[in-house]
């Protein structure tokens, strides 16, 4: 409605200024022609040297009046011609009334003289105002490589994702490792209107592998330099944004920045804030050749399909070989190899406003980008010194910053209204599971959780693993919330083989756990450790699911299922790997018992053998695992064999089951229904034993339950009746599933459940 009513004024004052400026011109004129009442003739022939009337000042009057005469009747063909124009198109503006239009602020920041064509040709046109459709997506290209750039990817995403108000398609140029975390990372997110194409940055190497640089971005800094060849053939367009990147508006008024290119400019780009291609930042500094300070490529605007008919590819490369041969290699990656192709062809370049690539490195003239907060549209961290940049006013944009890095991700999952979205299959089979619960059923939270999807973020810490030749290595499985945090290092410090752990948190507390992490000397020094971070959704604790992300992402044949409770004793993980050749796990379903036992002293000298935990169970400082509140859970493991057993025995499956096993990748997972506290384990353990695991317990192993506060669901089991109610019917419906499943085997759980 907006655009009709501003298409309609500029019809009517169109029409006004042709059928008025004449007429005020010739009232002008002839009211000009009379001087004290009398008409006034300008006929040159009344006006001679001799008389009084006539002077230089009124010959020069008359000229320009007769000049500007001609320029008025010169605008009102212009301006019948446009009309004309405007209303043969008036249809068009009725099909185009759903577009949403931004109005670009010109400015092309401070430049030297050498760059006053570009300034130019940068100007816009008066009223000019570039529009970007409601429903236009819009393409974002992005270089991520490795574990820490997954991350800083997400918070930039998150910006855009805050302000944006069309569909989005981001084309992720990435290692093996961030396509892992970031495909994983939008399979669980579940955005409307985004979608996601990865493109195999390895494969690209060899595209560039050839270009010395001494950046530490390392080989994929220089990436961005082949994108015309990477990205499909068929898209134009595309904003190339660093990893660094804070958005603190619309991405679509850059996109519209598009619209004022003119001639040969095929590049978006914002002037370099810094004076490091100006060569004065120390002796002998030399850097690539630039057109003045040169550009920053942090925030970039191709024109793909100009550029490919440029011939860029061969563009950038003869000028990289021949700036090569004296520079040897490059300080600054790609923008090095940008400046150097814009430095002979600066036709080829729209120089954006700065405020679009506010660069926040260490002595740059950024202040001169923004007078105020509302002009910030985006911000770049291009120091390596990331957040510990020196700037008048780095507390304003660190707090923005952590704004969106701590922002709950979940709330952007927001719809587009009006814009048709892509069908998603796993969007839609999630709708159809959630419409067939029943809303009034009283356990109706239970059963939802079970299909709720939790936005996921693998590896959040970088990992590194070595697969050990014998092909016996067993990793530790757990999971944990926030408040289980203080036990990571003392599990590290029990357990030397590799970890997985499933850690349930919010966003904020994601960063809080890296900033714990980072300030561990022990955590940091261990790289065998895998942390996926499963972020909060709803109201329960979903155990289950936790232990199922951090099982599916192990790396070693074997694996040790333990909660983050328990410290295992030392040595245990060489142990187990001579267990699983000795009793040849590999061949067999066994699932290897790990005895538990706790204590309920918060300091403990920790045993150092089994005969020393022998006498602290005698002297009544340790205890076998839930002795005084659940002994069902651990009798099966037979405690009073265990004390003089020198071989493994093995043991049978008994209600309510629960011990800590090590069994093979491939064994099946927890069951999802189970959330908060209760049946958990139990059901899984169930679960084995009904696909014939053979229970065998280690005679020289075991682990202890270390004191702690109550959960908080361990608490809303105990004081919620409902709570007690709802789980005891997942029990009942669990065991109706074994039935179905296993048939006849499984007849004896129903069995034993009701003797129990």
């Amino acid at each position: 409605m907006l655009g009709i009513c501003r298409g309609r004024r500029k019809f009517l004052a169109a029409s006004l200024t042709v059928l008025f400026v004449p007429a005020i011109t010739w009232i002008y004129l002839f009211a000009g022609s009379f001087e004290d009442g009398k008409p006034v003739s300008l006929s040159p022939l009344e006006s001679q040297p001799h008389s009084p009337r006539y002077t230089a000042s009124s010959q020069r009057e008359r000229e320009s009046l007769e000049l500007r005469m001609r320029e008025v009747e010169e605008e009102n063909r212009v301006l019948r011609k446009q009309l004309s124009l405007a209303q043969s198109r008036g249809p068009a503006h009725h099909r185009g009334n759903h577009s949403k239009t931004y109005s670009m602020e010109e400015g092309t920041g401070d430049s030297e003289s050498l760059r006053a064509g570009i300034v130019a040709g940068n100007s816009s046109e008066c009223g000019q105002q570039p529009a970007v459709e409601k429903c236009e997506t819009i393409h974002v290209a992005i270089v991520c490589a490795g574990y820490n750039a997954s991350r800083d990817v997400v918070t930039l995403v998150k910006s855009v994702l805050f302000h944006r108000r069309n569909p989005l398609h981001f084309h992720l140029i990435a290692d093996a490792i961030a396509k892992q975390i970031l495909a994983t990372l939008f399979q669980t997110w579940m955005v409307p209107a985004v979608r996601i194409d990865f493109y195999d940055a390895d494969e690209l190497k060899s595209e560039v592998s050839w270009i010395p640089n001494k950046h530490y971005s390392g080989i994929y800094g220089l990436m961005k330099l082949v994108l015309t060849k990477t990205l499909p053939s068929n898209l134009e367009r595309v904003i190339v944004l660093d990893t660094d990147i804070t958005f603190a508006t619309d991405i679509a008024e850059l996109w519209a920045v598009f619209h004022k290119f003119k001639g040969q400019q095929v590049l978006g780009l914002v002037e370099n804030q810094s004076d490091w291609y100006l060569g004065n930042l120390w002796k002998n500094h030399r850097p690539w050749p630039a057109l003045g300070r040169g550009y920053n490529t942090g925030v970039i605007l191709l024109l793909l399909d100009k550029l490919r008919k440029m011939k860029w590819e061969q563009m950038w490369r003869l000028t990289a070989e021949r700036e090569l041969m004296s520079m040897l290699s490059t300080s600054l990656a790609d923008q090095d190899i940008f400046n150097a192709v814009i430095k002979q062809n600066p036709f080829l370049v729209y120089q954006l406003p700065c405020f679009w690539n506010v660069q926040l490195s260490d002595h740059t003239r950024s202040e001169q980008c923004y007078r105020d907060v509302s002009d910030l549209k985006v911000i770049h961290w291009n120091s390596p010194k990331k957040l510990r940049v020196k700037n008048k006013h780095v507390e304003f944009f660190r707090n923005l910053y952590l704004t969106f890095l701590e922002y709950d991700g979940n709330l952007l999952r927001r719809e587009l209204f009006g814009c048709p979205s892509e069908a998603d299959v796993n969007s839609e089979n999630l709708q159809k599971q959630l419409s067939e619960l029943d809303e009034d059923d009283l356990c109706y939270e239970f059963r939802r959780e079970r299909f709720t999807v939790h936005r996921t973020h693998l590896y959040f810490l970088h990992y590194e693993y070595e697969p050990a030749a014998d092909n016996t290595d067993v990793t530790l499985v757990a999971q944990l919330s926030m408040d289980r945090l203080q036990m990571l290092e003392a599990i590290c410090k029990h357990w030397e083989g590799p970890i997985s752990l499933a850690l349930y948190l919010s966003d904020a507390e994601a960063q809080q756990f890296l900033r714990y992490a980072q300030g561990s000397e022990v955590l940091m020094s261990r790289h065998n450790v895998g942390y996926h971070i499963v972020y909060k959704e709803g109201q329960f604790y979903p155990v289950n699911l936790l232990r199922n992300v951090a099982m599916k992402h192990i790396s070693t044949p074997y694996m040790f299922l333990s909660d983050i409770d328990f410290l295992p004793m030392y040595g245990l993980y060489e142990y187990l790997r001579k267990s699983v050749i000795q009793l040849d796990l590999a061949n067999t379903k066994k699932a290897l018992i790990v005895p538990a036992f706790e204590t309920l002293r918060y300091r403990l000298s920790f045993p150092k053998s089994k005969a020393e935990l022998l006498s602290m169970l005698d002297m009544g400082t340790l205890f076998t695992f839930r002795y005084h509140v659940w002994t069902k859970g651990h009798a099966p493991t037979n405690f009073a064999k265990w004390r003089t057993a020198t071989t493994p025995y093995r043991v049978e499956w008994e209600a309510d089951f629960e011990p800590y096993v090590v069994v093979r990748k491939d064994c099946p997972e927890y069951d999802r229904r189970f959330v908060g506290f209760g049946w958990n384990k139990v059901a899984h353990i169930m679960e084995l034993d009904a696909q014939e695991y053979e229970f065998t317990v280690l005679p020289n192993a075991y682990m202890i339950h270390m004191p702690h506060a109550p959960s908080f669901d361990i608490t809303k089991f105990r004081s919620n009746k409902q709570y007690r109610i709802c789980l005891k019917t997942l029990k009942e419906e669990f065991q109706q599933d074994m039935s179905r499943h296993y048939g006849f085997a499984a007849l004896k759980y129903l069995t034993a459940e009701n003797n129990s």
